[in-house]
């Protein structure tokens, strides 16, 4: 059955508003390859707009509708949003899938992350009330000090497709809570939900200009949001290559960035593993969402006394995973987001066997699947720490393994990356998987595990992963200023200087 797409402008202060140079960017659904839709396609001219949007949206009643309005005036609005997104939950999954291509199961896995973010950021937005003018302890009592906490400004908030609106939100809802206005750029490969969250906004009477929605090319609108002398910080979720050049532009105005970056992550699996848990985990950390996931644990570093049954299992456990028409009751593999894409990842995998590697199983579109950007899962061994499916992110359902034998040698592998985001240890020795977590150089470990997400936790990385931590109470302080207020209260004069005679 085919899902209807609506037909949506821009999103600017709090109305749709056709592109000034009137653009639009073909939606295609990367199952059937056809075009479904269009999405429209905002330039520089539009971002100007929505950023004057933005300035008055802070500025208006002197900020009292927004910027210094209560948190718990906030707070409402966010709670009200959560509800419409839970109201609409089923169509928007629906969305989501057909836009981007994951399994049903997962858009409606995202929905429910998206309405406990808000949620959060509510409950956040209330609570910074009571942090306010926070009294700081001072050395001499002449003086009293407290803090405030204050938006930062207009915030340029520019994110991927591969989880379209949960990435979003994970920006949108600290943004909000902290009392700035905002301006999202989704991804031209996936704007769908982000766009019918601007229709969410419209029926509770977000504040116009509070949040503006400007789906585009990155060139055509995202570069102008991140040179922007008037937006205040730029976050950014996506590859190293585009963080640098937005960092780049943000340097010439000094401007704060927020940066969650690429990931080449590292399981490592010692030889007292329960094996059966530790393939699902390895296979939930790499194939999840088509691999499409910057945390991807996509480098196996398995012991090499277990390495063959464990291989053995993983090739069993993937042959049973469900790849079909994403929106088909128990898919667990959908198509990759788009043609280019798909192309990206099979060159990776051509690049594998050039280069002296073995694909022990999958490499190939599925044989059932005539169309469609699908990839079959893919287990790569024969790997040396020189070929480029060891370094690089592929984005896609690929494992490259290799073996260790000691537990020193285990995380000299994990840690031969320029990443540093998400990694997991499986061991039945906690006191092992403790001294790993604190070895491994990355933003996130998690131990008998992989890729568990949660609001109230914090999430980046280190080294070409980025820098700043969104989620938990970190992600709102992104978004927030720190003022020092002190005051002299002595009833004496300060006595510095010699006072004038009488």
């Amino acid at each position: 059955m085919a899902i209807p797409i609506p037909s949506r402008q821009l999103f600017i202060n709090g109305n749709w508003t056709e592109p000034l140079l009137k653009k639009r960017i073909p939606i295609i659904n990367p199952f059937t390859e056809e075009i479904i839709g269009d999405i429209p396609a905002a330039t520089a001219e539009d971002v100007d707009v929505a950023v004057e949007a933005a300035r008055r949206a802070l500025t208006r009643n002197k900020g009292k509708d927004w910027a210094t309005a209560s948190g718990a005036v906030r707070a409402k609005y966010l709670r009200a949003i959560a509800a419409k997104i839970k109201e609409r939950k089923p169509e928007l999954a629906k969305l989501e899938t057909v836009d981007s291509g994951k399994p049903l199961k997962e858009s409606e896995a995202d929905m429910d992350d998206v309405i406990s973010c808000f949620e959060y950021y509510a409950d956040l937005a209330e609570s910074l009330d009571a942090k306010q003018k926070a009294p700081i302890s001072l050395p001499l009592k002449a003086f009293k000090s407290y803090v405030i906490k204050e938006p930062i400004g207009v915030v340029g908030l520019i994110v991927p497709w591969n989880y379209p609106l949960l990435m979003a939100i994970w920006k949108v809802a600290p943004a909000l809570a902290a009392g700035c206005a905002a301006i999202l750029k989704p991804s031209e490969l996936a704007s769908v939900t982000c766009l019918e969250l601007g229709e969410v906004c419209r029926e509770v009477d977000l504040p116009a200009g509070v949040l503006n929605i400007l789906p585009g090319l990155g060139p055509d609108a995202g570069a102008p949001l991140a040179s922007h002398p008037h937006v205040d910080k730029i976050s950014f979720t996506g590859s190293t290559t585009t963080a640098i050049k937005i960092m780049t532009s943000a340097a010439q105005r000094v401007k704060p960035v927020t940066l969650e970056l690429g990931g080449k992550g590292p399981i490592v699996v010692f030889e007292d593993a329960d094996i059966d848990k530790a393939v699902e985990w390895t296979i939930f950390g790499c194939f999840y969402n088509g691999g499409q996931i910057c945390s991807a644990t996509s480098r196996l570093i398995v012991h090499e006394s277990i390495a063959a049954e464990f291989l053995d299992r993983l090739v069993k456990w993937s042959e049973k995973i469900k790849i079909s028409d994403p929106l088909e009751e128990d898919c667990k593999l959908g198509p990759i987001v788009s043609k280019g894409q798909y192309e990206k990842v099979m060159k990776f995998i051509s690049n594998a066997k050039n280069e002296g590697a073995t694909i022990l199983y999958g490499g190939n579109r599925p044989k059932h699947l005539e169309k469609g950007y699908y990839v079959e899962p893919t287990i790569i061994t024969d790997v040396n720490t020189s070929m480029q499916i060891w370094r690089e992110e592929v984005f896609g359902p690929v494992l490259c393994v290799k073996t260790f034998t000691t537990e020193d040698e285990a995380i000299e592998l994990a840690n031969d990356t320029h990443y540093g985001l998400g990694g997991a240890v499986v061991s039945k020795d906690l006191e092992r998987c403790d001294r790993v977590s604190k070895a491994l150089q990355v933003g996130a470990v998690w131990v008998n595990c992989s890729q568990p997400c949660f609001c109230q936790a914090p999430f980046g990385g280190v080294k070409w992963s980025g820098f700043g931590r969104e989620l938990g109470e970190w992600g709102l302080e992104n978004y927030l200023i720190v003022k020092q207020v002190t005051e002299y209260v002595s009833g004496e004069q300060w006595g510095w200087y010699e006072p004038p005679k009488q």
